[in-house]
């Protein structure tokens, strides 16, 4: 066959395997794998607006002997996975983010897909749950300022818990069986419970329900048309529990205080650079202690804001956000988005290799670095 129309093929019909060569080597079929990934940082953790999970998937079936590990899938990194024949590429960054109307060769994150499916490589892509989980980003970004006690900034909260409504509306009444009856045809509405209760000496019948926010106007309108009814009637909001050591951001309050100049040398060690940029809080100096640090992986202004601490540690903010950190006598840490997060992967590696019983072979991106470069 002419060598051109060789490199036409897709790689992966070019690697023939023996049955013995498949049973030797640890493998997992992806639907397996998929479903342990996410049992290791549950999506559900993931903010509302991420796309994570399985981006990208090969017709099966498909079984995955190598998982790629990359902090961002560049056309780069592409190549690198390929010829280390991966068969799942884990991308912190959804590769995929803004929904592609079509699939050509126009774009480099089109070209992504096509090369993907060629090759029969599966793209899945963790984000905001492993900035949240407990074993995640975020934790690991802590680990680097020394010894510390650490609390999420902005805790998560269970994902199945309530599982009926967003509200509770009580109420007591003479004729709770007349309301009842009305409730009972609403959708989104579920009885909770009915006790006899004792009011202004009556005896009345203590109604509890839950409804979405959705049902919330068409039950409040029922009950109104019984005016001492709707006035006694109470409505509670009802919250998810905090799931422990989950959430944005960390709240990081060091064993000891130290110098800045102390922290910045920490930092640098920790995420391997020789240099990171800093802005000095008003009336701070680099001698100045630090006890309380505010950190989040990649972009944190939104998670940061309005936190007292003595310094913020993340990958970029925007300069009115750091003008306002400063005046408020906060030091700033910036040390570029991906910076913040890249080095997590060396501890991932770890991490889903005894997650995964060793049943797949786990490689770490040796291309993905962060675009910006102090020239």
């Amino acid at each position: 066959m002419p060598l051109p129309l060789l490199k036409r093929i897709p790689r992966k019909l070019l690697r023939v395997r023996s049955l013995t060569d498949l049973r030797s080597q640890a493998v997992m079929d992806l639907k397996a794998l998929v479903s342990s990934l996410n049992g290791f940082a549950s999506l559900s953790l993931a903010e509302s607006w991420d796309n994570v999970g399985l981006l990208v998937e090969p017709s099966p079936p498909h079984v995955v002997n190598t998982l790629f590990l990359t902090n961002d899938l560049t056309e780069d990194v592409m190549e690198e996975a390929l010829q280390k024949r991966a068969d799942l590429i884990l991308s912190y960054h959804p590769p995929i983010f803004k929904p592609l109307k079509r699939v050509t060769w126009q774009t480099w994150k089109e070209r992504l897909v096509i090369r993907a499916l060629e090759n029969r490589v599966g793209i899945y892509s963790p984000h905001t749950a492993y900035d949240a989980a407990p074993h995640g980003v975020n934790a690991w970004l802590a680990k680097g300022l020394g010894a510390c006690t650490t609390t999420p900034l902005h805790s998560s909260a269970a994902s199945n818990y309530p599982t009926k409504g967003c509200y509770r509306i009580e109420f007591s009444s003479c004729s709770a069986e007349t309301v009842l009856s009305g409730l009972r045809e609403m959708p989104g509405v579920s009885l909770v419970a009915t006790v006899p209760a004792r009011v202004d000496g009556e005896e009345q019948t203590r109604v509890s329900v839950n409804c979405t926010q959705h049902a919330l106007p068409q039950v409040m309108a029922l009950l109104s048309q019984n005016s001492p009814l709707y006035e006694k009637t109470e409505i509670i909001a009802l919250q998810k529990p905090p799931l422990e050591d989950t959430g944005m951001g960390r709240l990081c309050t060091l064993k000891e205080p130290v110098a800045v100049s102390v922290l910045i040398e920490r930092v640098k060690n920790h995420l391997r650079l020789p240099h990171v940029r800093l802005a000095l809080g008003v009336g701070k100096t680099l001698e100045s202690e630090v006890k309380v640090v505010a950190l989040c992986a990649g972009s944190g202004t939104s998670v940061l804001q309005g936190t007292e601490a003595d310094l913020y540690f993340t990958g970029e903010m925007s300069h009115h956000d750091v003008l306002d950190a400063v005046a408020k006598g906060i030091t700033v840490i910036l040390c570029e988005h991906s910076n913040s997060e890249r080095g997590f992967l060396l501890e991932l590696r770890l991490l889903l290799a005894t997650h995964l019983e060793n049943k797949v072979q786990v490689i770490v991106s040796e291309r993905d670095r962060d675009p910006l470069r102090v020239a």
